[in-house]
């Protein structure tokens, strides 16, 4: 399985359409969506693009490709509008026979792991920071944010398979990687 992961898309169009190009691109199974989805949210600024009521149809466009987990700005009336479940905490996947919890980063973080083994993925979104860190023989993954990037990054999303993490700019152009 080949996974397109995003987070943070805050109701922002382009960023919901960068999902969409990145799947097809790509040519992706399934999509890995870490939560954040319409609304910006308190503390971050509108994206330039906001258009929650347009990018409904954009993601609802893949509801049968979507896994995704509730960020702290998602809620129960956003689940009224989207075509696929959102409101788990987390979920997990095994991937090549490894373990991977998958989490927007607001609940479980790499400051606040599940209980994990060696080997084993923790993807998470929630800062906007595009992220590959290998910590006591766990990797912890974030692909950034595709409306609302932070620390003077790019756009970005990943590309999650059996042997690697690559994480890509809005330009489709490899920005991090890690293999495992």
């Amino acid at each position: 399985m080949k996974y397109l992961v995003v987070s943070d898309i805050h109701g922002s169009l382009g960023g919901a359409r960068l999902v969409k190009e990145a799947f097809e691109r790509h040519e992706c199974d399934a999509i890995l969506c870490l939560g954040d989805i319409l609304y910006h949210g308190p503390r971050n600024d509108l994206p330039e693009d906001y258009a929650p009521k347009e990018v409904i149809p954009v993601m609802n466009s893949l509801w049968d490709r979507i896994i995704a987990v509730r960020g702290n700005c998602d809620s129960e009336v956003d689940q009224m509008v989207l075509e696929f479940p959102i409101t788990a905490d987390y979920q997990i996947l095994f991937l090549n026979g490894r373990r991977t919890v998958v989490s927007h980063g607001h609940i479980y973080s790499p400051e606040h792991l599940p209980k994990m083994e060696k080997g084993e993925i923790f993807l998470s979104g929630h800062t906007h920071i595009p992220t590959v860190l290998r910590s006591e023989d766990m990797f912890l993954l974030n692909p950034g944010s595709v409306a609302l990037p932070k620390g003077n990054h790019p756009k970005t999303y990943a590309v999650l398979d059996e042997a690697s993490f690559t994480i890509y700019n809005e330009k489709h152009s490899e920005y991090m990687k890690v293999q495992f």
